[in-house]
């Protein structure tokens, strides 16, 4: 008996929507093993507390461990890499940050392209930089600074965690857009170059606010200003250093991240639980104590925000001349 029109419109649609309704229902039963969060950082750091914050909460929110796996080196290419090899089923995150975007024109032989090869799940903190200087150097604000620096060029001494590091390419900029001459030294980690900080023997370093934010407070170093537009509610006394400069602006952000082919759904799902986290007043007081601003937002925020930040550092490093180690 053949069948009706009603009827084979019936199962043709049906049929269209079960791929669909399956992918959704995947979405709501994850994750149902534990979810691995490669970092590409060494335990201790303010990359590794971020993604082991993040991870409890969304553990304690989806009801699967949330395991962070620490691959440090090769500037965190190796986590990136290995993660991008990864399943795209949801149970392989990376946390991505800025690095990544300098990375992508700081190394040419690059085994993933970072704007590529990953899905954009969430942006989770950003964190300022902080101009640190020497107790004993010559300037004690931003605007003393800049005018020695430019009666002084090339004798003011920046130390960096590295080349190509974070600390590095947020100096160079500012030599850029400041229009002032510092002379490049770059350590193997931030332990050394705040410990000669520390000593007077090089003058200013870039220091994420997380690791220096206890020796401003203890008159250590002294901060000049914070690298985001806005200042800091950890540090609120410290100057914008974009009102000095008006269009300067570097950050440390984190976010999650997932191999290229993991569902939406399931992108959408933690995208989503990622937020709920951060709207929560107590999770968001533990990210201010560390120097950390929450930072909310989509996967297409986030896409935009690695297209923007890849840019910005290509220009800074071919200014620069700056080589990986």
């Amino acid at each position: 008996m053949g069948l009706s029109r009603r009827k084979f419109l019936s199962l043709v649609t049906g049929a269209v929507a079960l791929p669909t309704l399956s992918r959704i229902a995947a979405a709501q039963a994850y994750p149902a093993r534990p979810v691995r969060l490669f970092v590409g950082y060494a335990p201790g750091g303010p990359g590794d507390t971020i993604a082991r914050l993040f991870g409890q909460a969304l553990s304690e929110r989806l009801g699967q461990p949330f395991v962070v796996e620490n691959r440090p080196g090769a500037g965190s290419n190796i986590a990136a890499d290995s993660a991008a090899k990864a399943a795209g089923d949801g149970y392989t995150l990376l946390l991505a940050t800025a690095a990544n975007a300098i990375n992508a024109t700081l190394y040419n032989d690059l085994k993933y392209d970072f704007s590529r090869d990953f899905a954009p799940v969430a942006t989770l903190a950003r964190e300022p930089l902080v101009m640190a200087v020497s107790v004993s150097g010559p300037a004690k604000t931003l605007t003393e600074f800049i005018a020695y620096s430019k009666a002084n060029p090339g004798k003011i001494i920046m130390a960096s965690a590295g080349n190509g590091s974070a600390s590095h390419v947020s100096g160079e900029l500012f030599k850029m857009l400041a229009g002032i001459d510092m002379v490049h030294v770059p350590y193997r980690g931030a332990a050394p170059a705040l410990t000669d900080l520390f000593g007077g023997r090089v003058d200013i370093y870039f220091s994420p606010m997380s690791g220096v934010i206890e020796y401003i407070r203890t008159s250590k170093v002294l901060g000049l200003a914070v690298t985001t537009v806005s200042r800091s509610d950890a540090l609120p006394d410290l100057p914008s250093a974009s009102e000095i400069v008006p269009t300067y602006e570097a950050s440390q952000w984190y976010g999650l991240t997932a191999p290229k082919n993991t569902p939406r759904e399931v992108v959408n799902r933690l995208g989503s639980e990622v937020n709920a986290v951060l709207a929560d007043s107590k999770f968001k007081q533990r990210l201010t104590d560390l120097g950390q601003a929450p930072f909310a937002g989509s996967p297409a925020d986030f896409q935009k925000l690695i297209v923007e930040e890849t840019e910005k550092w290509a220009k800074v490093i071919r200014f620069s001349g700056a080589k990986p180690e």
